[in-house]
């Protein structure tokens, strides 16, 4: 409005030779056509615009949806997670064998990494850090290319589920959105943890039918076997022996006492001392081992203690203050979660109609955190759809015109669909900013047709005349503008992240496009039960048969 007229009047020259067009050209002949037609017929015009956006609401169940597309980077996470009551032995061992079998030699990789007992420090925002524990591991593999990632990963996950079976270890591309680790995830919760457990079991169970989920897996579950030992407190307070006593001892002989250091350059190592590890796995080592007594003599622990095995919970994760067990499962093959999650909501919603008082079943994983992400924008568009409604009143300044106007802008759905199914791509996080956007661009060509129309009866136009000019007029702008929008969408419709948002826009703009200067007029036409004069119908027939020779 500011920079373009400054140009026009700087470049432009001051006189320009006048171009008379005695015949319209065959694309807006054509057009003038189907416009009067429409226009003529607009109460078929009106059906068949509202059986298209009944088509599209129905089709709109097949456009799956997604939280965030996977990265476009190369790399490749490989989560370890053995049984929990795993040395960090065993894990270096699994790891170390995977490496061989798997990584070392392959043209596809460049380098890899891989974090024992802990993961890999966060190398990207949206990294997903997991605590450290003895049993958990993470390899981080750098490929060539997204190509080679994509090779690489069924491969991986083929030799994981036959050659490491009882280890849940979990191939996964980096993560644009919030990391979420396995997408399809449910929460089990309630006061009793063994209840939990079983009922966990149970649901791992129910949503494993579906053939669309990998094998589900716990975040914990797995009971320990623990050795117990009881203090006779009695015989012990008689020889001068505390708990203390009896507790230093057997860290000293199972996990090891610092005794000295040692310096090595700048830094000062300490030197751990502990049993043999044949002998820190015996249980006849910690019943001999010797406690000394008050009177400085020394005696087996066996003498005042009790030894038994038993089994415990090694982890217990609570989500507020409730025990909580997450089954998690990824998905086989180009699925998307929120798809899954839709076909499990009715055995899901039976099985949480049987559980017990106080026990629940909540969606987690993708779904829960696209939600979250949604709910947002959802909140604001209430004061946005307000803002919008309060500048088209003044602009337009009459209730029915803003109905003409907002009446259009749902419709852009019906391209947004005939885009996403048969494109593939997923409505998701990005795509939605997309829709708003061409919600936006839909309004922005109502209120310009519909400000034409109005000022063309204002200067003494016949009002169905002022509708087929003024649509005639504003076809070239209308047109160029989507055609120029929608061609700048192309190059990033084949990108992971932008994908989605560029097929929504383009097919909405397309087909907005077609809604604007067919439908509009015939709403329009309907609305304000405009005639056709007599004289214009007589002018069409006769203008008929010069267009056909054209």
């Amino acid at each position: 409005m500011l920079f373009a007229p400054l140009l026009g009047v700087t470049i432009l020259p001051a006189t320009m030779k006048a171009k008379h067009h005695d015949q319209p050209g065959r694309f807006t002949s054509m057009f003038r056509r189907v416009l009067v037609l429409s226009v003529r017929r607009h109460w078929l015009t009106i059906i068949a615009t509202a059986l298209l956006f009944a088509a599209s609401i129905a089709g709109f169940g097949l456009v799956q949806q997604q939280f965030f597309p996977p990265s476009d980077r190369p790399e490749l996470i490989v989560d370890w997670n053995l049984p929990q009551n795993s040395s960090i032995a065993e894990t270096r061992d699994q790891m170390q064998r995977f490496e061989q079998r798997a990584l070392v030699g392959n043209p596809d990789i460049d380098h890899f990494s891989s974090y024992i007992g802990q993961g890999a420090v966060r190398f990207v925002l949206a990294y997903d850090v997991q605590p450290a524990n003895p049993y958990f591991g993470q390899t981080v593999i750098v490929t060539k290319s997204i190509e080679a990632r994509n090779r690489v990963k069924p491969a991986l996950e083929k030799l994981l589920r036959e050659e490491f079976v009882g280890t849940d270890a979990f191939v996964k591309p980096l993560e644009l959105g919030p990391p979420v680790g396995r997408p399809v995830q449910y929460r089990v919760g309630g006061p009793d943890i063994q209840t939990v457990r079983e009922l966990a079991q149970q649901f791992a169970g129910l949503i494993s039918a579906n053939p669309k989920l990998a094998a589900p897996t716990f975040d914990w579950n797995e009971p320990q076997r623990v050795l117990r030992v009881d203090v006779l407190q009695d015989k012990a307070r008689q020889l001068g022996i505390t708990s203390s006593d009896i507790a230093s001892a057997l860290n000293s002989t199972v996990g090891g006492a610092t005794i000295t250091q040692v310096r090595d350059a700048t830094y000062l190592i300490n030197v751990v001392a502990r049993s043999r590890e044949a002998d820190r796995s015996s249980i006849s080592t910690l019943q001999n081992m010797q406690l000394p007594t008050g009177t400085g003599e020394s005696i087996p622990l066996a003498a005042i203690a009790n030894f038994r095995y038993e089994l415990e919970q090694p982890t217990v994760w609570r989500r507020n203050r409730t025990p909580t067990i997450t089954v998690r499962a990824g998905l086989v093959g180009d699925v998307l979660p929120a798809t899954v999650v839709n076909e499990l909501k009715p055995s899901v919603d039976a099985f949480i109609a049987k559980l017990p008082p106080g026990y629940s079943v909540q969606t987690a994983g993708s779904v829960e955190e696209s939600a979250n992400s949604q709910g947002p924008i959802a909140a604001v568009v209430p004061l946005m759809l307000f803002i919008m409604a309060t500048i088209l009143m003044v602009q337009l300044q009459s209730f029915q015109r803003l109905f003409l106007v907002v009446a259009v802008a749902p419709l852009g759905l019906i391209g947004v669909v005939a885009a996403l199914v048969p494109s593939g791509a997923p409505l998701g996080f990005v795509a939605i900013l997309g829709v708003l956007a061409l919600i936006g661009i839909l309004i922005r060509n109502s209120v310009i047709l519909i400000v034409q129309i109005e000022d063309l009866v204002a200067e003494g136009k016949d009002r169905w005349a002022a509708v087929i000019e003024a649509t005639e007029h504003r076809m070239r702008p209308i047109a160029l503008t989507a055609a120029a929008a929608s061609l700048a969408l192309i190059p990033i419709a084949r990108e992971v992240f932008w994908g989605p948002m560029a097929y929504a826009m383009m097919g909405g703009i397309i087909a907005g496009t077609a809604i604007t200067l067919l439908f509009l007029p015939a709403l329009y036409v309907t609305w304000f039960r405009i005639k056709e004069p007599k004289r214009g119908r007589e002018d069409a027939q006769a203008d008929a048969p010069v267009a056909a020779e054209m």
